[in-house]
C-alpha cells in the first residue's frame, strides 16, 4: 500500500532528465510504500534492510524476518522482494536462505542466555550486483548471508534475483583475521557491498569476541573480498580497531570515491558520536587512520551510503549517505558512547567525496532507524529504512518502508541528473 503521511507526493512527469532543459522542467517527487509490516505473514518484525538495482534494471529488496521481537539470536529467515517496474509493484516476499544439516547455535550467545537451542539464526544479509560479469543473457548478483554470526555463505543469482544458487559457505574467508583478531562472532555488512571499478566484489564486516554486552562486543571491522567474481573470497586487514577512542567499530558502509580509494563510513560506540572515516586504495588493505566526520552525527545506529552519480556518468560526483540525525532522547539522559534516539532519518548529498554535505534533508522525522540506498537504472533514488514501532521501543520497528524520489525532491530543485 502506498503510505499516506508524506508531506509531499508527486508523480513523476516525464522520464529522467537527459539534458538541462529537461532538468529544469522535471517535478521533484517523493512516495512511499510499506513493503514489510510487522506481525504480518507470521513474523513479529521485519529488520534489517537492503536494496540494490541489478544491471537489468530491477530492484531487490530484502530483510531480515524475526520470528520474535526479542533481539538478534531468535529464529531469523532472510526475506527478499523483486520489483521490475522501478519499485511501484512488488514481487510476494520469498525465503531465500536455507542452509541444509544439523546447525548449531553460537557459544557466545548461550553464555549470555541469549538464544535457545533449536532456533535458526540467518543474519545481515548483503548484495552486491555485479555488472561487469553481467550480459543480455545473464544478470548477475551476488549474495552473502551469515548463519548464528558464526558461519557465513554465498550464493549467487544468474537470473536478475529470480533464484539463487545453493549456499556455499565462505567462512574461512574470515580466517586471515584470527593472527590479529580471536574472533567468536562474525557478520557482513549489512545492507549491500560494491564493486570497484577494478571489478573486485568488497563486503564490509565486524567481527567481536563476543564476551561483551549482547554478545556483539567488543569489535573491530573490516572487508572480505572477492577478485574472481565471487568464486572465492578473502579477508582485508582491519580497518579500524577498537581502542579508547575508537569504541567498538561495527556496521559499515562502503562507497568507491572518484580516484578510485575505497571510503568506509563507519558505526561506533565512541564519546565523540560522529560516524568515523577511513580510506584505502584498493577496498582490503592499507587504511587510513580513522577520523571523525563532525557532519555525521552518530546516535549508534547502522547508517548507508551509495554513489549517485560521478562527473562522467551524471554531471557531478554524487555521494548520498542516510542515518537518524539525533543526539537527543526522550527522556533527557543523553550519555557520551550510550544509544541515542533512533528518530529523524536524514539525506544528505555530498559534491566532493565526503568531504562536506551541504545538501541536508529530512525523510521520516519519527523513530526510524536502519537504512539502504540504491540508484535505479533511470536515475530515480531509493531508501529502504525501518520506520515506526510496534510498542514504542526503538529496536522493535514497525515497518520497513520504501521511499522513491528524485535528486530534485532532495535538493528543492537546485540539482538534477544531467546527460552521461
Amino acid at each position: 500500500m502506498i503510505h499516506r503521511g508524506v508531506s509531499r507526493l508527486l508523480l513523476v512527469l516525464g522520464s529522467l532528465v537527459l539534458d538541462s532543459s529537461a532538468a529544469a522542467a522535471a517535478e521533484p517527487f517523493l512516495e512511499q510504500t510499506d513493503l514489510f509490516q510487522a506481525g504480518k505473514d507470521g513474523y513479529a518484525l521485519y529488520r534489517i534492510p537492503g536494496i540494490v538495482c541489478t544491471a537489468r534494471g530491477s530492484l531487490l529488496a530484502y530483510c531480515e524476518a524475526r520470528k520474535s521481537n526479542r533481539g538478534d539470536w531468535g529464529t531469523i529467515d532472510i526475506m527478499l522482494r523483486r520489483s521490475t517496474d522501478s519499485g511501484k509493484t512488488w514481487s510476494e516476499r520469498r525465503k531465500i536462505a536455507d542452509v541444509p544439516g544439523p546447525k548449531q547455535k553460537n557459544s557466545v550467545a548461550l553464555a549470555q542466555k541469549l538464544a535457545t537451542e533449536g532456533e535458526v539464526t540467518y543474519n545481515n544479509p548483503v548484495a552486491i550486483v555485479d555488472r561487469q560479469a553481467s550480459t543480455a543473457e545473464k544478470s548477475i548478483v551476488h549474495f552473502l548471508f551469515c548463519l548464528e554470526y558464526q558461519r557465513c555463505f554465498y550464493i549467487r543469482s544468474d537470473d536478475d534475483g529470480q533464484s539463487f544458487t545453493a549456499p556455499v559457505e565462505i567462512t574461512a574467508a574470515f580466517d586471515g583475521f584470527r593472527p590479529e583478531y580471536a574472533w567468536k562472532v562474525l557478520a557482513t555488512g549489512p545492507a549491500h557491498g560494491v564493486q570497484l571499478s577494478t571489478g573486485r566484489l568488497v563486503v564490509r564486516v565486524w567481527i567481536s569476541l563476543g564476551t561483551g554486552g549482547h554478545a556483539h562486543r567488543p569489535s573491530v571491522n573490516s572487508t572480505i573480498y572477492s577478485d574472481d567474481h565471487g568464486r572465492t573470497w578473502h579477508s582485508g586487514q582491519i580497518a579500524i580497531p577498537d581502542t579508547a577512542e575508537w569504541v567498538f567499530p561495527n556496521e559499515t558502509v562502503v562507497a568507491e570515491l572518484a580516484d578510485g580509494r575505497v571510503m568506509l563510513n563507519v558505526r561506533s560506540e565512541s564519546k565523540t558520536h560522529r560516524r568515523l572515516i577511513t580510506t584505502s586504495k584498493d577496498g582490503a588493505t592499507g587504511w587510513s587512520k580513522p577520523v571523525f566526520d563532525e557532519a555525521l552525527l552518530e546516535p549508534i545506529c547502522m547508517a548507508s551510503l551509495v554513489r549517485v552519480s560521478t562527473e562522467q556518468n551524471g554531471g557531478r560526483n554524487r555521494l548520498l549517505f542516510a542515518n537518524p540525525d539525533n543526539l537527543a532522547r526522550a527522556d533527557g539522559k543523553e550519555e557520551a558512547g550510550k544509544t541515542h534516539d533512533r528518530k529523524n532519518l536524514t539525506l544528505k548529498l555530498s559534491y566532493d567525496e565526503g568531504q562536506t554535505w551541504p545538501v541536508s534533508r529530512v525523510l521520516e522525522p519519527g523513530r526510524s532507524a536502519y537504512s539502504d540506498l540504491a540508484v535505479g537504472s533511470d536515475g530515480v533514488l531509493y531508501c529502504l529504512y525501518e520506520s515506526g514501532t510496534t510498542d514504542g521501543d526503538m529496536y522493535r520497528t514497525g515497518y520497513l518502508r520504501l521511499a522513491r524520489f528524485n535528486l530534485q525532491w532532495l535538493t528543492a530543485g537546485k540539482d538534477a541528473l544531467a546527460k552521461p
